[in-house]
């Protein structure tokens, strides 16, 4: 049913859907970027229904504590309690590694705000979990929504960063201005 929904509002909204890869996404982390507005998460929720993702992403504890904690949860929203410290690297890759099947969205940004540089907790995560990062993502300029190809983590950090940089250069979030496609940390 939720394939069959999202497929008829991604049609009637205008947008088109891309999967460069699906074999291999059952074990993963996905980056979700561009990510410049509140409008990146139904879109992101449209189109996993469409192409059946099961997928799961970290939320403050308190949305899934709250009255629609049900909702979010369904949604496949896991509360974290930030206040405590959590090793969110650690508690991520051991998900990931303790199952079967896991997709862990991650907004590499870490906000929808302009940054200077990428977070690289995702980055972290699927080297420890020994898994792949999928390239996902929002371009409005197109109205195309996807995941690109996979990235394994290697040993060198620079290159595996300039793949992704490379990947992410052409896409174009809701609020360009507060788009930076420039990820790589200091050498």
């Amino acid at each position: 049913m939720k394939k069959i929904i999202a497929t008829f509002l991604m049609k009637i909204l205008g947008w088109k859907t891309s999967m460069e890869v699906t074999n291999g996404m059952k074990k993963c982390v996905m980056i979700a970027a561009p990510h410049t507005s509140n409008w990146d998460f139904p879109f992101t929720v449209l189109t996993f229904w469409k192409h059946e993702i099961d997928f799961r992403f970290f939320i403050k504890d308190s949305y899934t504590k709250s009255i629609l904690g049900g909702v979010f949860r369904a949604m496949g929203a896991i509360g974290v309690d930030r206040s405590k410290g959590a090793n969110l690297v650690d508690f991520a890759s051991d998900l990931i590694k303790n199952s079967d099947e896991l997709v862990v969205l991650v907004p590499a940004e870490g906000t929808r705000s302009y940054v200077d540089k990428w977070k690289t907790g995702f980055y972290h995560i699927a080297k420890k979990a020994d898994v792949s990062i999928a390239l996902g993502y929002l371009d409005f300029k197109k109205k195309l929504a996807g995941v690109g190809p996979l990235v394994k983590p290697t040993d060198d950090i620079y290159a595996d960063f300039k793949k992704i940089e490379e990947f992410y250069k052409d896409k174009t979030g809701k609020n360009p201005e507060l788009y930076n496609p420039i990820i790589r940390p200091k050498e």
